[in-house]
């Protein structure tokens, strides 16, 4: 069997064909009131030889899996004939055979950094990993990672320059929100000023910078200030992308915890929708795009790059808002369950009958039960 090579729990969803590969160890901080993935871990650094060992393991699988390839006449190519046999011929080729197997039938071109901050690791070792990737792997065109603002404010544009030209192409950064009193709700370890000038450096540097925004984050009470202040925040750094994550409480986090207490009232799926809205319409002389690629989205076709697509985005939320109370159960209720994808799928005639028979069953058994189920089902996304 192969030595192991570390992999961490979490990767961005624009992630989904990259190779993970881990130079920390959870989160330096860890202490954000809504998230939960590393709690009851604790923070550490991976020496670069450790780090260097997983490249050289990960390279000599993917030497291995090409002469697999080659004796079965892919030319190298690792294909779907070739993906069968690695499966069929368990524990001959293992998990971390699959792993390097799929990244490199997905092209091989994408390596994602973990865990949550990798950056904080000093700027020349991690200059000195991604140049170990770029030569171990030359198919490598991308090679991103999380980072906190915290983190990034920290370094200099010279080192993120460093970075950038060693092959560091994206940093994705969970701003979560621009207010400063939403940051101190949540217990960020950032300000709204934090925020601009780690944004500003990254793209100073010449880094490509996806930002993290949570809709609903600020609760009811603070709706209308998270979706204005972080409009202007990102409109101060103009990030490549703004991608959207809908707040969702996850349990054993003190969120949670205070929305058990009633201290925090979570908005609902219009009431997010509403400041999505204001969010978008208040964002200004940028060119960033905007995602929305998450299954906790309730409107995963708003997507656009600004400006030329903010009255799009804008008419797709008065879209859904058009619908009949009943047709937006039905929707949402359909996007909970993952059969609908974006607004055009209520067109789908047997899938409308069959969901809005459910619907009217639960609203029979107990008005508002079919909201409560909606939202039942947004556990199983985290």
């Amino acid at each position: 069997m192969n030595e192991p090579f570390e992999q961490g729990p979490i990767r961005p969803p624009s992630e989904a064909d990259s190779l993970l590969l881990r130079l920390t160890r959870n989160c330096p901080w860890n202490r954000c009131a809504f998230c939960g993935s590393y709690k009851n871990a604790s923070f550490s650094l991976r020496n670069i030889e450790e780090i260097q060992r997983d490249i050289g393991n990960i390279a000599a699988i993917a030497d291995k899996l090409r002469e697999l390839s080659l004796g079965e006449g892919e030319n190298g190519w690792i294909s779907e004939q070739v993906l069968g046999l690695i499966w069929e011929r368990y524990p001959f080729y293992d998990e971390y055979d699959r792993t390097v197997a799929l990244w490199l039938s997905r092209g091989g071109e994408s390596i994602f950094l973990q865990d949550a901050d990798s950056l904080v690791m000093k700027t020349d070792d991690i200059a000195t990993i991604l140049q170990a990737l770029q030569h171990a792997f030359p198919s490598i065109k991308r090679i991103t990672t999380y980072c906190r603002s915290h983190t990034a404010a920290q370094k200099s544009v010279a080192e993120l320059q460093a970075l950038h030209a060693a092959g560091l192409t994206r940093i994705h950064v969970g701003m979560e929100s621009g207010s400063d009193k939403v940051l101190q709700m949540i217990n960020k370890g950032a300000t709204a000023a934090l925020h601009i000038a780690a944004g500003t450096r990254i793209r100073a540097a010449g880094i490509s910078l996806s930002e993290y925004v949570i809709p609903g984050l600020g609760g009811v009470d603070f709706s209308r200030e998270h979706a204005c202040e972080t409009a202007r925040v990102i409109n101060a750094i103009n990030p490549d992308f703004v991608r959207l994550r809908t707040i969702h409480t996850v349990q054993g986090t003190p969120l949670h915890e205070r929305m058990q207490r009633g201290e925090f009232t979570p908005p609902g799926d219009e009431h997010i929708l509403r400041e999505i809205r204001e969010f978008i319409c208040n964002l200004s002389g940028i060119s960033s795009t905007v995602v929305s690629d998450h299954m906790l989205n309730l409107l995963e076709e708003l997507q656009g790059t600004m400006p030329a697509d903010q009255g799009a985005m804008l008419k797709i939320i008065d879209r859904y808002f058009a619908l009949s109370e009943k047709q937006q159960l039905v929707f949402r209720m359909g996007r909970r369950r993952g059969l609908y994808r974006n607004l055009d799928d209520l067109s789908d005639n047997q899938t409308f009958k069959t969901l809005l028979s459910l619907v009217e069953r639960y609203e029979k058994q107990e008005k508002g039960l079919a909201d409560k189920k909606i939202s039942s089902l947004l556990n199983g996304f985290i």
